[in-house]
């Protein structure tokens, strides 16, 4: 049988340094937890264009999009991207601590993203 191929393949955003912050944050993360948030970025690239539970846009942020992970602990975990250039763009990783996700987490996004074009 074929190997599906990826509808929406993922990239990590490069800053102007050549950094890669999501993967950066990602690689301070234990094993288990990259494990599981790898797994849900990569149920989002075979199975785009998809929603909740684990996928959803963010309101009042054209463009953006959230990957959402239950890591160990009871913890909270997102990714948020957008979609340029028929790429999963992988703008910023953070651990959610409260329910409403902070502006600052969001801006930081947006930034990111205003930098691809």
């Amino acid at each position: 049988m074929p190997k599906s191929s990826k509808r929406l393949p993922a990239r990590f955003f490069e800053s102007e340094n050549g950094g890669a912050p999501v993967r950066e944050w990602l690689l301070s993360l234990s094993a288990e937890d990259r494990k599981i948030i790898g797994t849900d970025i990569q149920t989002v690239e075979f199975g785009w264009p998809m929603g909740m539970p684990i996928c959803r846009p963010i309101s009042g942020r054209k463009g953006l999009w959230e990957v959402r992970s239950s890591v160990p602990g009871g913890r909270i975990a997102r990714v948020l991207f957008c979609i340029h250039e028929g790429h999963m763009a992988l703008l910023h990783g953070f651990e959610k601590k409260t329910q409403k996700t902070p502006d600052r987490e969001l801006d930081i996004a947006v930034k990111r993203m205003k930098g691809l074009d």
